[in-house]
């Protein structure tokens, strides 16, 4: 047989013998790796040990000690969830049951399932892992696959289109049980320290909203009962920190089902919020010298068509029939920006010329995808397109990459930086492609950034850095990114005259800072339960007078030294016990208890959401420890603390 190249985390590549298993190239890298090898992930996609390589491809080798090992527990703690359930319920039928970030999920059909449920299956699943069987890998023929799987059509369909031109397919065997399944998975069922089932929602086969309705049941799955707990306590946690839970409280934005499924509306308190961050980046994209832009929400189809978008991305676009003529609602804004290069003329030493927009999209998710502002069909994303010349590449990334860190240092946010190559589904050369990759690694190997590989998860017209933040859970949420873009240029037929007189092809660079707002402003609502940093908070000062005789001079310390910023006054007849305990629930940074003392001396008493106290303050002084404190974007109140 003829050999292929795999290439390895490193960059090396090894050359073996197509039909080797990812067992055996680790067994080539080593045979200590060998032994300890679980599974690996194949251009981006987990699989089995045992599974053959029969072209070029990435590969990672997973062991107990690689992150991934706890994605092939869970994967395997799904099966235990699936052979319990079978046990228990051997009519239900099953469909798929990967792992996730969290643990792992299984959609079924044929049987009636509650939450009351869970508990029987769960101890069943427990009967399971304290038996430790072996998972084993079994080869079978596609049509006695078909045939197992005769009155399961969801497995039919599964091996009609995943295994279609397979000869064999691979099944996962512990016990007398089965099941269709590609891996990698754990040797034993014994390895599974602990499990728990979550909670059960409704889910579409395929994702797709005509197809049937199944079950889908959720769990997790870790490798010690102390894992388990810790995971269970940060789930808690999220639980009281829901952006959508937050939301309503602070009254920030709402998703009410009389505007239709992902569309936000946002609420005073919530495009205050977004306001600020938006003049944020405003500034640094001028400082760095784009110039904005704007583009309509919807094009004809001829721009999607030319840009590539319509074949890559028709699926979720939200099409308009108008005379007779096709249009969309725009989901990118880079094929209008590359339409606003290609309307001038342009010199070698204009370049790069760099634009930005805030600009809204619309991408047709599946409803049962939509989850708050996490992912929604309307979102806004702080974009930037900057059109350089080759030689400009690496400096033009550079300055991206600061922009991004230094958003990222004003919310204490943890980041993992990762370079995404090409997907399946993409547009332009092998050799465009290669180029483009080659460069973004060059800039973070250079600059001596710590990154991962994410492969196949690059754009469709090109590879790109992307950014994870963690926020204070712990949690992974998609931030920025930078993508390198030849194609959009020579498909736009874009063009510069170079010194030699002649027309060049610019290199187009995406970008975005945030993401999107909507995402990020999830971020910010989770990462600080509501407590935004001053700069941020909807209501920045509360005064609370203690009697309603102390309501003038309320009025006057805000009009007199605080009309710059955001405050209101607790006029309401209330003691000053429940004022300070409502501006506290209300998660306002600062509030000034005044009272005949103060009003004769010309004061105010500071107290922050800390529930520190500072009397006698001047309020001058107030002022101007607040304008500094939300000119520096500080992230807590700290005039108390001084």
């Amino acid at each position: 047989m003829s050999d292929i190249v795999v290439t390895l985390p490193d960059g090396s590549e090894l050359s073996v013998e197509s039909g080797s298993t990812v067992e055996d190239v680790a067994y080539e890298i080593g045979p200590g790796l060998g032994e300890d090898t679980v599974g690996g992930i194949v251009d981006g996609e987990l699989a089995g040990k045992e599974e053959p390589l029969v072209e070029d491809c990435e590969l990672v080798i997973i062991t107990e000690d690689s992150e991934e090992y706890l994605r092939a527990l869970r994967h395997s703690a799904a099966h235990v969830f699936a052979q319990a359930l079978q046990r228990l319920y051997p009519e239900a039928e099953l469909a798929i049951g990967p792992p996730t970030d969290e643990g792992f999920y299984y959609d079924v059909a044929g049987v009636d399932l509650d939450a009351d449920d869970l508990e029987d299956i769960e101890a069943e699943m427990y009967d399971i892992i304290e038996a430790d069987y072996d998972i084993e890998r079994v080869e079978r023929s596609r049509e006695e696959a078909l045939d197992l799987y005769a009155d399961n059509p969801y497995k039919q369909d599964i091996l009609e289109e995943e295994a279609a031109g397979s000869e064999t397919v691979s099944f996962y065997v512990q016990d007398d049980w089965q099941d269709l399944c590609r891996g990698p998975h754990v040797e034993s069922t014994g390895e599974i320290g602990a499990v728990e089932l979550l909670n059960i929602a409704a889910a579409y086969w395929r994702g797709d909203e005509d197809n049937d309705t199944l079950t889908r049941v959720y769990g997790t799955a870790f490798e010690t009962e102390a894992d388990l707990e810790q995971f269970l306590e940060r789930r808690e946690q999220a639980k009281e920190r829901d952006h959508r839970k937050i939301g309503q409280e602070m009254a920030l934005f709402s998703i009410p089902d009389v505007t239709g499924p992902g569309l936000p509306l946002y609420h005073p308190n919530g495009k205050t919020v977004l306001h600020e961050l938006q003049r944020y980046v405003n500034e640094l994209n001028r400082e760095a010298g784009y110039e904005q832009v704007e583009t309509p929400h919807v094009f004809r189809t001829e721009l999607w068509k030319k840009s590539g978008h319509y074949d890559n991305y028709v699926d979720d676009m939200f099409l308009l029939d108008v005379n007779d003529e096709e249009y969309g609602l725009k989901p990118m804004n880079c094929p209008g920006h590359a339409t606003i290069f290609d309307q001038h003329n342009w010199s070698y030493r204009d370049l790069p010329v760099r634009y930005f927009e805030n600009g809204k999209v619309y991408r047709k998710e599946q409803r049962g995808e939509l989850s708050g502002l996490s992912r929604t069909w309307s979102f806004t994303i702080d974009d930037g397109h900057l059109f350089c010349r080759p030689d400009q590449i690496e400096a033009e990334i550079r300055q991206i990459m600061d922009m991004i860190f230094e958003v990222i240092g004003h919310f204490d946010l943890d980041v993992e930086v990762a370079l995404a190559t090409r997907p399946e589904k993409s547009v332009g050369s092998d050799e465009i492609w290669e180029q483009a990759e080659s460069q973004l690694r060059e800039v973070l190997e250079s600059d001596g950034y710590d990154y991962g590989l994410e492969p196949g998860d690059g754009a469709f017209y090109g590879p790109k850095i992307d950014f994870t933040f963690e926020d204070a859970l712990g949690r992974s949420w998609d931030g920025p990114t930078v993508q390198l873009d030849f194609t959009i240029p020579e498909r736009f037929d874009l063009t510069y005259t170079g010194e030699d007189n002649e027309e060049h092809r610019p290199v187009m660079i995406h970008r975005a800072l945030y993401g999107s707002y909507e995402r990020f402003f999830m971020v910010l609502i989770e990462h600080f339960d509501g407590n935004f940093p001053t700069w941020l908070a909807p209501e920045q000062v509360r005064i609370l007078p203690i009697s309603d005789d102390n309501v003038g001079y309320a009025k006057q310390v805000k009009n007199r030294y605080l009309s710059e910023f955001r405050v209101e006054i607790e006029d309401r007849s209330w003691t000053i016990g429940k004022k300070i305990q409502q501006a506290h629930d209300d998660r306002v940074p600062y509030m000034l208890v005044v009272g005949d003392d103060e009003a004769e001396a010309g004061t105010v008493s500071v107290r922050d959401r800390f529930e520190a106290e500072r009397k006698d303050v001047d309020v001058e002084r107030f002022r101007e420890h607040l304008r500094a404190e939300v000119d520096d974007k500080r992230i807590e109140p700290d005039f108390v603390g001084q």
